[in-house]
C-alpha cells in the first residue's frame, strides 16, 4: 500500500508537470507565469495527497508516503522496528516506480528538460536556501499532523491540513528547494534524472524538520506520545501500529 501511495503520488506529480510545462503541451501556452503553474500544480497535488490520505488504502496503511514521517513515527514508538524497515523499503521502491510509469505511459515526455522526471534541486538560494526550506515545511507539517491528528475536534480533518500545506509549499516554497519533504520522492525523480549532486538536503532537512517536530511535540504535551502513527485514524481499518485507540473509543469514519 505504501509503495502504491507513493507511485500513484509521484505518478500524478510526473504528468501534472508534462501537460503545464513541456513544450508540446497546449496548457503551457496557457498558463505563462511560473506563480500561476505552480499554483496549479499544488492544487492538483494537494488534492491528490488527500485522496491518496483518504483512500482505503490510506485508512489503512496509514498514509505515510515518506520515509522521514516513519522515522519520526518510530522514534515516538508508535511503529515497530520491522514495520518501519519495509515501510520505507517500500516508500523507495514507490517512489522510484512511479517516475518510471509516468517515464512509460507519457514516452520520456517527463524527461524533458523543462521537466527532468520532477527533480527537486536548489533553486533561488542555492543549497543553504534549500536546506532551511526543507528543514521549515517539514518541521511545520508534522507539527500540524501531529496536533491535528491528536485532536478530538479536530482530527477528521487531517487529511486536509497535509494536503493544504503540500499545496501551499508548491506554490510559494518550491523556488528554493523544488518541494519534496520526502527522501523517497526526490530519490525517485534522482533516479531518472541521473542528478544525486544535492540528494544529501532532501535526505537530511526532511528528517530533521520532522524529528524536531516530533520533540516539540513531546515537549508541549509533557512527553505525552500520540495516538496512532495512521494520518487518518479510523474504526473500520486494521492498524498494526501501537494503537492508542484500542483502549477508547473509536473514531467514526
Amino acid at each position: 500500500m505504501e509503495c502504491g501511495e507513493l507511485a500513484s503520488y509521484m505518478f500524478v506529480g510526473c504528468a501534472t508537470l508534462t501537460l503545464l510545462r513541456h513544450r508540446a503541451s497546449p496548457l503551457r501556452h496557457l498558463t505563462t507565469s511560473g506563480i500561476s503553474r505552480r499554483t496549479l500544480t499544488g492544487l492538483v497535488m494537494g488534492i491528490t495527497a488527500i485522496a491518496i490520505v483518504r483512500s482505503p488504502c490510506g485508512r489503512q496503511s496509514g498514509a505515510h508516503l515518506n520515509p522521514a514521517v516513519t522515522f519520526t513515527f518510530y522514534r515516538l514508538g508508535k511503529v515497530h522496528l520491522w514495520d518501519a524497515i519495509f515501510y520505507i523499503a517500500a516508500q523507495f521502491l514507490g517512489g522510484s516506480s512511479g517516475v518510471a510509469l509516468a517515464h512509460y505511459l507519457l514516452q520520456d515526455m517527463p524527461g524533458d528538460r523543462a521537466i527532468r522526471h520532477a527533480i527537486t534541486v536548489p533553486g533561488l538560494y542555492g543549497a543553504v536556501g534549500a536546506f532551511l526550506g526543507e528543514l521549515t515545511i517539514s518541521f511545520i507539517s508534522m507539527t500540524a499532523v501531529l496536533f491535528i491528528s491528536n485532536s478530538e475536534k479536530l482530527a477528521r480533518y487531517t487529511p486536509y491540513a497535509a494536503g493544504s500545506l503540500v499545496a501551499a509549499y508548491i506554490t510559494f516554497e518550491s523556488p528554493l528547494s523544488g518541494m519534496s519533504m520526502n527522501p523517497a520522492r526526490t530519490f525517485g525523480s534522482a533516479v531518472y534524472a541521473t542528478d544525486w549532486s544535492s540528494l544529501w538536503i532532501y535526505f537530511i532537512a526532511p528528517l530533521s524538520g520532522m524529528l524536531t517536530a516530533a520533540e516539540f511535540f513531546l515537549w508541549l504535551r509533557n512527553g505525552a506520545l500520540p495516538r496512532c502513527a495512521k494520518l487518518y485514524h479510523t474504526g473500520d481499518k486494521r492498524c498494526i501500529f501501537k494503537c492508542g485507540y484500542r483502549s477508547t473509543p473509536e473514531r467514526p469514519t
